[in-house]
């Protein structure tokens, strides 16, 4: 298999990769922790001679698509989470983690709010609702030319059962595609719905008014050792990141053919002595018609996501990256507990 093609001969049953046996499963395991990103608290110089430090976290919630991962990366000042033209393409919690002088804000993308269908849709709602539990803010992202919704009434009418005690914030977004006086409407009308500390006007996609928020939020911080090394961007490990950066070239390529019953785990991880990477992937579809759509005419389409990726994931790590990625039908993923666990949600919480 090259590097390119990425579907093996034979059967489509996922399994352990050609070659691989369980101790060398264990070394890939181990190396992957050598070079992971740990989400140990590190304590922090809480009284040194530059003052006290802050810590704290953010919750970012709101519908689908209101830009919550796009603010998340310009917080972070790096591309940590997956970022499309389509809903719902956040599925787990992600934390981010922004440095704002000597305070740490570690923030949490959700999954937007929506209506949940099937399992994996409450899944993703649960997810986005327990990000909020462990908040010391929480802020909600609404789309300015969007206005109120029928998703964003039904978040405002659970907020402050979910939010308890927590203060909100609200973040008006994408305010350049609305003229002014259509922004102090809607400001008004929400701050009626439901009282927000603050209120931010900003465009998450150019940068205007993030500054402030990201200052007001430091601000809200409590005293605290930094939760993770300074130079730390997000506490999910490299296999999801590799994964997620796929799933989003996934659905670029794909635009509307992508079918949703899709997902990509990392299968494994080599650290090779010249200091680049092997990473092998599969991508599950939940029919074999989504596989041609996957792989397109001659494998075209497949290679030019792994290409993509591959050089994203270089860069990200400062590496060389050799990624091989598979196709693989598996018709009931959606009910499979294993595939939750690699997406990092709970496989119960489909069940509410």
């Amino acid at each position: 298999m090259s590097e390119h093609d990425e579907t093996p001969k034979g059967d489509d049953t996922p399994g352990a990769a050609q070659g691989e046996t369980p101790e060398t499963q264990q070394g890939d395991a181990e190396a992957l922790h050598e070079d992971g990103l740990p989400g140990a608290p590190i304590g922090g110089d809480q009284d040194g001679a530059q003052g006290p430090t802050h810590a704290g976290y953010v919750a970012l919630i709101g519908e689908p698509n209101a830009g919550k991962s796009t603010l998340l990366n310009r917080m972070v000042g790096a591309k940590v989470s997956i970022v499309t033209h389509k809903v719902q393409t956040t599925r787990a919690r992600i934390r981010g983690v922004a440095m704002e002088d000597r305070t740490q804000i570690v923030f949490v993308d959700t999954p937007g709010l929506f209506r949940p269908r099937r399992r994996l849709d409450r899944a993703m709602v649960a997810a986005a609702w327990g990000g909020v539990a462990d908040a010391d803010v929480v802020v909600l992202l609404i789309e300015a030319h969007r206005g109120i919704t029928e998703g964003v009434k039904s978040i405002l009418g659970s907020l402050t059962d979910r939010v308890g005690r927590t203060p909100v914030a609200l973040a008006i977004n994408k305010i350049d595609k609305v003229k002014s006086e259509a922004l102090l409407q809607l400001t008004q009308d929400l701050n009626t719905a439901h009282p927000f500390v603050k209120t931010f006007m900003i465009s998450a996609e150019r940068g205007h008014g993030c500054a402030d928020l990201k200052e007001w939020l430091a601000e809200q911080m409590p005293q605290s050792p930094w939760l993770y090394p300074e130079d730390q961007l997000a506490d999910l490990p490299l296999r999801m990141i590799a994964a997620e950066m796929t799933r989003e070239k996934l659905t670029l390529r794909l635009h509307q053919e992508l079918p949703y019953e899709l997902t990509v785990e990392t299968e494994s991880w080599q650290e090779r002595d010249d200091g680049s990477a092997r990473v092998d992937q599969i991508i599950y579809v939940a029919r074999d018609g989504h596989k041609g759509i996957v792989l397109g005419k001659a494998g075209e389409t497949v290679k030019s996501v792994s290409k993509a990726a591959r050089e994203e994931l270089s860069e990200f790590l400062g590496r060389k990256v050799h990624l091989f990625l598979q196709v693989k039908v598996r018709p009931n993923w959606l009910e499979e507990k294993e595939r939750y666990s690699e997406m990092g949600l709970d496989f119960k919480d489909g069940n509410s």
